[in-house]
């Protein structure tokens, strides 16, 4: 083999071994079916379009060739593993994150969180959140499974949540259960 067929060669592989921006805009577009997970349906465009980068990243990394990708039995499920890394990575990075998940207007709007806080004070509420969280769960991706999880998980979720208000902005919600009871 002459030095330049080794030279084409080795240039050929390399080439194929990368991914072209079709080939990852295509696997962005297939991302967008994620984006009624929770930690995902509140993303702005601009988030939602970083974190699907870093999804296309990671698996462009671990798949260099694209037809491998492609032709890999269990591609969704697959896909789906990579979308889940990337939340828990996310959380673990900054647990800030957390106002994707439990975004402001909805614990405005649940009675959580009382209507008009500043900026500081929602940092304040997801500092104190944040906290609480890392102290009961053992990891991130036990907190992602209750955020996902049972209603049990849910409702401990919700106790956090209303204790950083009344601690911080000495908000209570007051729950007003009426037992009606019939007579025979």
């Amino acid at each position: 083999m002459t030095m330049v067929a080794v030279a084409t060669s080795v240039v050929g592989c390399s080439q194929q071994r990368r991914w072209n921006e079709r080939e990852r805009e295509e696997l962005r577009r297939e991302l967008r079916a994620y984006r009624d997970m929770v930690y995902l349906d509140n993303l702005a465009e601009a988030e939602f379009n970083n974190f699907s980068g870093n999804v296309v990243e990671a698996i462009e990394i671990d798949y260099p060739v694209y037809t491998t990708f492609i032709e890999l039995p269990g591609r969704g499920d697959t896909v789906e593993v990579y979308v889940v890394s990337t939340i828990v990575e996310e959380l673990k990075a900054n647990p800030h994150n957390m106002r994707n998940i439990y975004p402001y207007p909805m614990l405005v709007e649940e009675g959580i969180l009382p209507a008009g806080l500043n900026h500081q004070a929602q940092r304040a509420f997801y500092d104190c959140f944040s906290r609480k969280v890392k102290q009961y769960y053992a990891s991130t991706i036990d907190f992602f499974n209750a955020v996902v999880g049972d209603d049990a998980s849910q409702d401990t979720l919700t106790d956090m949540q209303m204790q950083c208000a009344a601690d911080l902005f000495d908000w209570g919600v007051e729950v007003d259960e009426t037992m009606i009871i019939e007579e025979d």
